[in-house]
């Protein structure tokens, strides 16, 4: 009820503000108030119309003004810019062209460069490739017969040799206590004696011992001995025919050489490498010139000898044949002029040279090494590899070969390794007894430790490949790789040498000799030689008298 009373007199009073109003408009009162307010407002709009006419024509003048500045700053800041543009346009070409040359120069440095790092790759390489031929001339200057297969007499200036024993306080010579060794006493041929000194012989005060005190003056006195033959002509009265006895076998000539000049004249010829000269200047000085013998005479010697000894010659080639193992080798030799070859076969008491035209398989025909069924011991000839039953390589060849190794790879380590190796095994062979059998277990160690080598080899060359100058050493392991079996087989058999120094010392006697005769004028001189020295390095080995047996083959 409340809420409605308000709102009617609300309403009351609207109708009443309503009529007051509509009671002014019939009077015309309020139109009078609203006219007269009218006028009053359209007085103060003409005013702000007049006012803001005064401002907009003051504004039109400011803006002109403006404009006209502005247009003026646009103007200046359109000719700094245009300045300006035209400053970047040139500084822009000047950048374009300095990019230009930055480039052009960039390209020549890029082509410099280029051809720079050619340069320096192609000086590498070269440096590398000089590098490597150093190596090999480095190489080849320090061979010797230490370290490859150079004989030493090609070496004249050996370095000393150290002596390992340990130094003493002790004199050098015979020590007290120990037996001396006296040089040899002959039998005399005249004895004289030397009286008593009177102080000695008349002095009561001296006695005599009974002893005589001994020295021996040695000499030799060579003397010539002719036997001259003669006997009594006859002549057939019917035929003229002239006839008489018959000379003993073997005198010829008028005058004839026994035994004893011949084996002289040889042995210093053939065994002692005298030259033809100097054997005929040493007989005639050591006979006063009694003895003149010819150069042919010394000359066709060989031959006669080697005649002299066809049956030593078949028993020496059976017995080689005959024998389990057997050392042989080869060198080069010269005659008229050309290359010929000398070949070797040998036992510790049996020995044969063979001189042939060609090397390899046609060198080894006619020698026991064609029909050898034993093993066969030498210096990794792969011709040998084709015959025989068995092969031993010389381990002389692989120490060297080591120590060159060691000397142009001195940053590897199987090198060093398979050297003490190989020293060891030699070692540990030569220091059995003879009635000692070689260990399985200790060979089988040692196989195991000559694997374990060749895979340090192989894992070091994989690491770094060798050089093309310097293969030696990469090439001395594949091949104790691939013929392991044959670098070791002295550790099996009892009867095989580690090394065929016994071949390479009977082939030194042939090169003295060549190097005292340089070059032989037939081939058939040459196969005479060699003939003669198989017999002279059998009898040597028999530890027979060499010149007794010489002198009595000669007759």
């Amino acid at each position: 009820m409340y809420g409605r009373f308000e709102y009617i007199t609300e309403l009351q009073y609207q109708l009443k503000s309503l009529q007051s109003q509509v009671n002014g408009f019939k009077s015309g009162e309020k139109y009078k108030r609203m006219q007269e307010e009218f006028r009053r407002q359209l007085k103060e709009k003409d005013r702000e119309i007049r006012d803001l006419a005064l401002e907009l024509a003051d504004a039109h003048g400011q803006t002109t003004d403006i404009r006209r500045y502005w247009l003026q700053s646009v103007e200046d800041i359109e000719k700094e810019y245009s300045a300006a543009l035209d400053r970047k346009e040139h500084q822009i070409e000047e950048m374009e062209e300095r990019a230009l040359r930055a480039e052009r120069q960039v390209d020549e440095l890029k082509d410099r460069l280029t051809e720079k790092n050619r340069d320096i790759y192609q000086i590498g390489t070269e440096l590398e490739e000089e590098k490597g031929r150093n190596k090999k001339l480095h190489a080849q200057l320090n061979r010797d017969y230490e370290n490859s297969s150079t004989s030493s007499s090609l070496k004249p200036n050996h370095k000393k040799i150290v002596n390992n024993r340990e130094k003493t306080d002790k004199k050098p010579g015979g020590q007290p206590g120990h037996e001396g060794h006296g040089r040899k006493k002959h039998e005399p041929t005249m004895v004289i004696t030397i009286p008593a000194p009177e102080k000695y012989a008349c002095n009561p005060a001296y006695k005599p011992t009974g002893n005589m005190i001994r020295k021996q003056v040695v000499n030799m006195n060579v003397a010539l001995f002719v036997d001259e033959y003669a006997t009594e002509e006859f002549r057939d009265i019917l035929t003229g025919q002239r006839v008489h006895a018959d000379f003993p076998k073997g005198i010829v000539n008028d005058v004839n050489y026994g035994g004893s000049v011949k084996a002289f004249a040889f042995l210093l010829n053939n065994y002692c490498c005298v030259s033809i000269d100097k054997v005929r200047d040493f007989l005639s000085g050591l006979t006063d010139g009694a003895l003149e013998i010819s150069k042919g005479m010394i000359n066709g010697l060989c031959k006669e000898f080697s005649e002299k000894t066809q049956k030593e010659q078949k028993e020496a080639f059976s017995d080689l044949l005959l024998s389990p193992v057997m050392n042989t080798d080869c060198t080069t030799a010269r005659v008229g002029g050309k290359s010929a070859h000398i070949y070797v076969c040998a036992t510790p008491d049996k020995v044969m040279y063979f001189a042939r035209k060609n090397k390899g398989h046609e060198g080894v025909k006619g020698t026991p090494v064609q029909d050898y069924q034993g093993i066969l011991v030498h210096d990794h000839d792969l011709t040998f590899y084709k015959y025989g039953t068995g092969h031993q390589e010389c381990l002389s060849h692989p120490l060297r070969y080591l120590k060159d190794s060691m000397q142009n790879e001195p940053g590897l380590e199987w090198n060093k390794s398979m050297q003490e190796l190989i020293k060891e095994m030699i070692h540990y062979r030569n220091n059995l007894d003879e009635s000692e059998d070689i260990g399985p277990d200790i060979v089988a160690g040692f196989e195991i430790r000559y694997d374990g080598v060749l895979n340090i080899a192989k894992d070091e060359y994989e690491y770094e490949p060798p050089s093309d100058y310097y293969k030696d050493g990469y090439n001395l392991y594949a091949r104790m790789d691939s013929y392991k079996e044959n670098h070791l087989l002295f550790l099996r058999d009892r009867r095989v040498p580690s090394d065929n120094n016994l071949s390479e010392r009977l082939l030194r006697i042939y090169k003295r000799k060549q190097k005292q005769a340089m070059t032989f004028r037939s081939f058939e001189n040459l196969e005479y030689l060699c003939q003669s020295m198989g017999v002279l390095a059998t009898l040597s080995s028999q530890n027979k008298t060499l010149y007794k047996s010489i002198a009595t083959i000669f007759g």
